[in-house]
């Protein structure tokens, strides 16, 4: 394997090697210092003399007698299963004092595309004990369900009791959480570590911290690793993995970091105009195959910048994902976790995985009911602002006090509180219980007389 002396520039994390054998896209490349410190690169572009490598350790100390060797070979991770428990590094190495992992396979980080034809219609409700995603917008099993969150709202802190209570109800399968973090600062490293340690959700769970000192160009291995780790499960152990992503904002950034550097010509505010393939690529890789017991699904977690639902990155997500839970900045101010929003969120694989045998009968209508009575308390809400609350019918004030008692008792939850859809489903009820029959009008006259008449005479 020849080795080059031949690196004519050096821009933020790219190398620019002058080459004289074939070197193909992605290939592996090892630099080796003059004070004989080694790093690792990867080829991000390759032309008739010059090839730029990205290099994953940061560029500072390479020097004209640095020497470059290509490997020939892509990036790949070593998996076996005990990964399980385990906290490793965003390229896939541990970090928690442990021992290596020996590897009972090496599996490209670019995973194995998908046939469409070979993939299965995902049909399983997980449950995650958080009423407002149980009830209203179903997370099926092999789905993505990104979460919409902004800055300083509490993404994580949601993330970690999916992470900690997610499961298939009446079955008892091998269920495997791969939490992937991405740019996230040491405090919030540390609060992730303390949580997976002292709930024991660390057992089931394989951990990727990328922090944000750590090189940009790591970051966009991670999510990679985290799902070659989550396919090898689940195909190879026939596990059902969870796979929660965040923040997919800070690995955006790291591609439109990279794209400066290689000098691309920009797309929307500058991010780059691949950018919808690369997150696809990401995105695209949950699901449920035909023939494989295992299934894969996934909680993107994004920030939106200036809360804004039109960004590049929460439009494009939305675009390859299966609905989306937008958290609101109004329900946190009023103090109130988890604070998602019924109104904008919806998983569009709700219906495949609720119903008779599954959740219960009255799981769809319910979620309609409730969907409909609190659309009206939100828009009464604006109403009462400008007539004051004395000008509204009776029937107005059910409905306002309807949207109230929901944010207080459906959408508030403790951090560690987690409720079975029935229990979900018995709290919907009691709060239709504000409202006069005659109004239930997305709700089945035989599923009222069953449901509707009990909850009056108990409460």
């Amino acid at each position: 394997m020849k080795e080059y002396k031949t690196i004519t520039r050096v821009a933020g994390p790219l190398i620019f090697v002058e080459k004289t054998e074939p070197v193909g896209y992605a290939d592996m490349v090892k630099i080796a210092l003059p004070n004989g410190e080694t790093k690792n690169g990867q080829v991000l572009d390759t032309s008739e003399d010059i090839v730029v490598v990205q290099v994953f350790e940061g560029t500072s100390g390479i020097d004209v007698d640095t020497r470059v060797r290509f490997l020939g070979d892509t990036l790949k991770i070593s998996v076996a299963n005990d990964m399980l428990g385990r906290i490793l590094s965003g390229s896939g190495k541990p970090i928690d004092n442990g021992a290596e992992i020996i590897p009972e396979k090496r599996l490209d980080i670019n995973g194995a595309a998908i046939n469409p034809y070979s993939r299965a219609s995902p049909h399983d409700f997980i449950q995650t004990g958080i009423s407002t995603i149980d009830a209203m917008n179903t997370l099926v099993r092999g789905q993505k369900l990104p979460l919409f969150s902004g800055s300083g709202l509490p993404h994580n802190e949601i993330a970690l009791q999916i992470a900690r209570q997610a499961k298939v109800i009446g079955k008892d399968e091998n269920f495997v959480v791969v939490f992937a973090a991405m740019g996230i600062t040491n405090e919030e490293a540390q609060y992730f570590i303390n949580d997976f340690r002292q709930t024991g959700a660390l057992q089931r769970s394989i951990v990727f911290l990328n922090l944000a000192d750590d090189p940009a160009v790591e970051r966009l291995v991670t999510p990679r690793m985290a799902l070659t780790a989550a396919e090898y499960f689940a195909y190879e152990h026939d596990a059902h993995v969870l796979v929660i992503l965040t923040d997919m904002t800070n690995y955006c950034e790291s591609l439109r970091e990279i794209g400066a550097a290689r000098e691309e010509i920009p797309g929307r505010r500058g991010y780059p105009g691949y950018m919808y393939t690369d997150l696809a690529m990401v995105y695209e890789r949950a699901g449920v195959i035909k023939n494989k017991k295992g299934s894969v699904t996934q909680i993107p977690i994004l920030t939106m910048v200036g809360d804004d639902i039109t960004h590049p990155i929460p439009d494009l997500t939305g675009y390859i994902t299966e609905g989306q839970i937008v958290l609101s900045r109004e329900l946190h101010r009023k103090g109130i976790y988890p604070c998602n929003d019924i109104l904008p969120s919806l998983s569009r694989l709700m219906n495949l995985g609720i119903g008779k045998e599954k959740t219960r009968e009255d799981h769809k209508q319910v979620s309609d009911q409730i969907y409909a009575a609190y659309a009206e308390g939100r828009d009464l809400r604006g109403l009462v602002a400008i007539v004051g609350e004395e000008a509204l019918s009776e029937r107005d004030k059910k409905y306002l006090k309807f949207a109230a008692e929901f944010e207080d008792k459906f959408v508030r939850q403790k951090r560690d509180e987690e409720r079975s859809i029935s229990e979900t489903l018995d709290l919907g009820w009691n709060l239709l219980g504000i409202l006069p029959e005659n109004e239930l009008t997305r709700i089945s006259p035989e599923l009222r007389k069953k449901y509707y008449n009990q909850k009056l005479h108990h409460s």
